[in-house]
């Protein structure tokens, strides 16, 4: 069953959800909505054909920070000093590049300007966080989310160059601040770094541990 939302600002149960994952449409992109969303696993996909859909997969593609894989030819990059990574300093540089990259069977993009806008509005208020590779003075790679207390929520990345996206990531995990990032969709060169398929039951566990502050 797919529940329609309203002003009130509640989610329905996401065991609920349909097999594809889809559990709510309608309501907003505030501030707390969203919060609210991510806390309960549950988080807005959707396009500017469709009203606002929102989704909590049975399974989520998650990586924890201690299982990172790094291979030997990434290390090299690594040393090199070819990259830097900086954390929020270009968010909305950020999201727009995510926004125009275009991907393998995905024609246009599910970033809307209205999410772009909600995602901003985030990152203002603490809750969204970027995190930038640079190559020299420009901006080759990146990806954002959201942080729900020790668990980072990503949304997107992108790479300009080989590999940026890859440092970016190894960048977040080295960090030191969370204890599971989750990936949301499944790629192979995510599978290839140690990200991996948990339960929502595990999910919904990491995230009532996560320490977040509602």
């Amino acid at each position: 069953m797919i529940f329609r939302l309203d002003a009130r600002l509640i989610f329905p149960d996401p065991s609920l959800a349909e097999e594809d994952g889809l559990l709510a449409v309608g309501g907003d992109l505030s501030v707390e909505r969203l919060l609210l969303a991510y806390q309960n696993g549950i988080f807005p996909w959707y396009n500017d054909d469709t009203p606002i859909l929102w989704y909590s997969p049975h399974e989520r593609f998650v990586l924890f920070p201690q299982e990172l894989k790094i291979s030997k030819s990434m290390r090299q990059v690594l040393r090199s000093g070819r990259f830097k990574v900086t954390y929020d300093k270009s968010f909305a540089e950020v999201i727009e590049a995510c926004s125009a990259t275009e991907r393998d069977g995905q024609y246009g993009t599910w970033i809307t300007d209205d999410m772009k806008a909600a995602y901003i509005n985030l990152h203002h208020a603490g809750h969204a966080h970027s995190v930038e590779v640079w190559e020299d003075t420009e901006l080759v790679g990146g990806l954002y989310g959201v942080q729900i207390g020790s668990v980072f929520c990503g949304e997107s990345m992108f790479s300009r160059v080989s590999n940026a996206s890859k440092v970016g990531l190894i960048g977040l995990c080295q960090k030191g601040k969370y204890t599971l990032i989750d990936c949301q969709v499944y790629t192979e060169h995510l599978e290839s770094m140690g990200a991996r398929m948990i339960s929502r039951k595990e999910y919904m566990g990491m995230l009532q541990n996560a320490g977040f502050k509602g």
